[in-house]
């Protein structure tokens, strides 16, 4: 009985590596503080920088939580800055509010079985049972469909036992490379939907919230889709290319999809009722709140004025109150303390709020922190041509997003490029912003990328190294697509 009471208690033990770094980090977060700052830059950058080494270390290996939060307490010992300015700074901007009432809108949908039945209508159309590779796309696009206004972890957790029933309806067992390939399909589509929108996406939203922080002007979410969307088709493209030609798994074994076994994936869904349509009324009403301005605004320039300087977190605010206003059988279409429970990821939003802070603190004028950073890297960009500066900062980008935290990764290199960007001439920063929050969003090779990666390489239906060969592919694929049409499509959008 003793040895049992103590086996949980030697799980939850630190580890002596995880102490080692903890103390390692602590000590740079405090000794930054001392360290004469070199020349050009001030005392207060230093002591930012060496907050951000310190609690970037402890992002990537010991966890988000916590850490955002000592990031927070660092930076309000910034004599700049204060704790007033760094709370204003990351839980009082609008992107944190506009992230928050996001999921909580998001929530509310995910509640109803129209994401499900949304999937299946793919899975179990027509096209679909016309053959293996028919549906292969049916089943990539619906996860890029929802994916695309929904958060990209719940995504996947939704998706996951939807395609398990999917293996076991078509017989496909753990080893067969069909199923590998649906599995690692899943995770690349779960990522790159996370970055075609920036509707309750987190890392598009940070690095568009780096140029506006520098710059004071606002990336209108119109024109952030108008590139991406496009960019990210012809992604899902040349992936199914490699699915096809590289991979080339055996579709001999799915030999089923015209036997009409897939119809019986269909028995537990609900179905559409009233609450489920004014939900959804309600999401798209705070779409095109979004996405309204940029197409109306040649037309009506008064009006889309009007819409955008309420800014991007009023449209989800408006359909978080429409939603806990309206009631079916005594009962609200969104229940706000469940929603703030279940519904907000407040780990990744309180790492958002920090990151916030971060890149407010990194790109304040009176810290100077870019300025440094821009002078020290000029003798490198400055011999470089346009289009090598662009790839320099998108491959970084993509390495990095595959390597460790996306939400780090469109914090960093957007708050480096941004600047780079606005001091040469002929380049666009509010489009390299735009372009490196895309591409922070896609990396999903390895498991610190995201968590659903480690939890797709732990199923058994596909595993770590297939996911890292073929998400490797996908960053060289992501590289070129970023460089050579995303940011040309994104600079004549976005004229600011």
């Amino acid at each position: 009985m003793k040895e049992n009471v103590q086996e949980p208690l030697k799980k939850e033990k630190m580890s002596l590596k995880n102490k080692v770094i903890i103390l390692i980090s602590l000590l740079i977060v405090a000794l930054f503080h001392f360290i004469p700052a070199p020349e050009g830059l001030t005392t207060d950058g230093m002591q930012v920088i060496g907050t951000f080494i310190g609690v970037l270390i402890l992002w990537v290996t010991i966890g988000i939580d916590w850490p955002s939060l000592l990031c927070l307490a660092a930076l309000s010992f910034v004599p700049t800055l204060g704790i007033n300015q760094v709370l204003k700074d990351s839980f009082g901007n609008a992107t944190f509010a506009f992230l928050m009432f996001t999921f909580m809108c998001t929530y509310a949908l995910s509640q109803t079985g129209f994401v499900r039945r949304c999937a299946l209508f793919f899975v179990t159309s027509k096209i679909a049972k016309k053959g293996p590779w028919f549906f292969t796309i049916l089943f990539f696009l619906s996860v890029l469909f929802i994916g695309s206004f929904m958060s990209p972890t719940v995504l996947f957790f939704i998706y996951l036992p939807i395609l398990e029933e999917i293996y076991n309806v078509l017989g496909l067992k753990k080893g067969d490379k069909f199923a590998s390939m649906l599995m690692i399909g899943l995770v690349t589509c779960t990522s790159l939907s996370s970055g075609m929108t920036p509707i309750a996406h987190v890392f598009p939203v940070l690095a568009i919230g780096v140029f506006e922080s520098v710059t004071g002007t606002a990336i209108n979410y119109g024109h952030y889709m108008a590139f991406a969307i496009p960019s990210g088709i012809l992604i899902f493209t040349l992936m199914l290319l490699m699915f096809r030609f590289i991979m080339r798994p055996d579709v001999k074994m799915v030999a089923n999809l015209k036997s009409g076994s897939l119809e019986t994936l269909k028995k537990d869904v609900p179905k559409s009722n009233l609450r489920e349509k004014l939900i959804l009324s309600v999401f798209v009403f705070v779409i095109l709140l979004w996405v309204l301005p940029a197409i109306i605004d040649p037309v009506l320039p008064e009006v889309a004025t009007f819409i955008n300087k309420f800014g991007s977190a009023m449209p989800p605010l408006l359909g978080v109150i429409i939603l806990a206003i309206i009631r079916i059988d005594n009962k609200p279409l969104l229940g706000i303390n469940e929603a703030m429970m279940k519904g907000v990821s407040w780990p990744a939003l309180i790492m958002s709020a920090s990151t916030l802070a971060l890149g407010a603190a990194m790109t304040n004028k009176a810290i100077g922190i870019t300025d440094y950073i821009s002078s020290s890297i000029a003798p490198i960009t400055d011999n470089l041509t346009p289009i090598l500066l662009i790839l320099l900062f998108v491959t970084w980008a993509a390495i990095q997003s595959n390597l460790s935290s996306h939400m780090v990764t469109a914090q960093l290199v957007s708050t480096v490029a941004v600047p780079v960007f606005l001091a040469t001439a002929g380049l666009n920063a509010a489009a390299i912003a735009a372009t490196i929050g895309m591409t922070a969003s896609i990396g999903s090779s390895t498991p610190p990328s995201m968590p659903y990666v480690a939890v797709a390489g732990a199923s058994g239906w596909t595993s770590a190294i297939e996911l890292i060969k073929y998400g490797l592919i996908i960053m060289i694929v992501t590289i070129l697509t970023m460089t050579f049409v995303a940011y040309p499509i994104a600079s004549l959008f976005m004229v600011y």
